[in-house]
């Protein structure tokens, strides 16, 4: 059976700072206020296939009578205004000023959670998310504040690379071929990603760095290949920049020697 949006307290990730709107609440009284929040650090959140995902939401609070605590968070999509993160244990807060604290949320992903979460597809989860708190201060007073932050949360992906022959003749032709593919949260497995522009990158030999040679767009199956020429020795690999719902993700290198 599959959960409706409003039975896991829902979950994010991978966050930008944002300083509370005045008027982000569903209701409350008093002064107490989120100040500031940030999801896992200010990256994104990368959920695959199998591996339970863990991270912080960190809230700075402010109450002239100081902060009681937090009694509830929540995150999910906020076009979809679904999610599946559940908080991970309790809150703690530790104490900055008479008026200020510093809480933390753990939340977790467990992605054999993802299918059955809902009637809509479980994919439609990734992309922008939102965070909700409510706080409380030791005068009573109490604010629900909604859209204290927003972040995204993505889709892991996979990106391989081959270059061929090896080694090759000096000026010969190399052909480089790959595969991008990224996880599907319905059934928990990897699928190619087609039509999406990947850069070939190449780092000779004796250098530290990558430079783009061309960018070559993923075919059937999430599939890439091109032919370059083999000027010198070195490293072969593919960029992935990723999308607004899928990660950045960058293939190891393919090293090449001149025969």
């Amino acid at each position: 059976m599959r959960r409706t949006a409003g039975v896991a307290v829902a979950a994010g990730a991978a966050a930008l700072t944002l300083v509370a709107a005045p008027g982000a609440h569903a209701e409350g009284r008093g002064d107490i206020r989120v100040t500031r929040t940030v999801v896992d650090h200010g990256t994104n959140v990368i959920v695959g296939t199998s591996k339970t995902i863990r991270y912080p939401i960190v809230m700075t609070i402010k109450d002239n009578s100081g902060v009681k605590g937090v009694t509830r968070v929540s995150t999910f999509g906020s076009s979809s205004g679904s999610g599946v993160a559940e908080q991970d244990g309790a809150v703690t807060c530790v104490k900055q000023s008479t008026t200020t604290s510093v809480c933390t949320a753990m939340m977790k992903i467990v992605p054999g959670w993802m299918p059955g979460y809902s009637t809509e597809d479980a994919n439609v989860m990734a992309g922008a998310w939102t965070v909700n708190a409510t706080v409380k201060a030791n005068d009573g007073n109490y604010w629900i504040s909604d859209g204290i932050a927003s972040y995204k949360v993505k889709r892991a992906a996979t990106l391989v690379t081959n270059a061929s022959p090896e080694p090759v003749k000096q000026g010969g032709k190399l052909t480089v071929t790959g595969k991008l593919a990224r996880a599907h949260w319905e059934d928990l497995k990897y699928y190619g990603f087609t039509g999406q522009a990947v850069k070939l990158q190449f780092k000779k030999a004796g250098t530290t760095s990558y430079t783009t040679v061309k960018t070559v767009k993923t075919g059937s199956g999430g599939k890439l290949s091109t032919t370059v020429t083999a000027a010198s020795a070195g490293s072969w690999r593919w960029y992935f920049d990723g999308t607004t719902t899928t990660m950045q993700v960058t293939s190891a290198g393919d090293t090449v020697q001149l025969s």
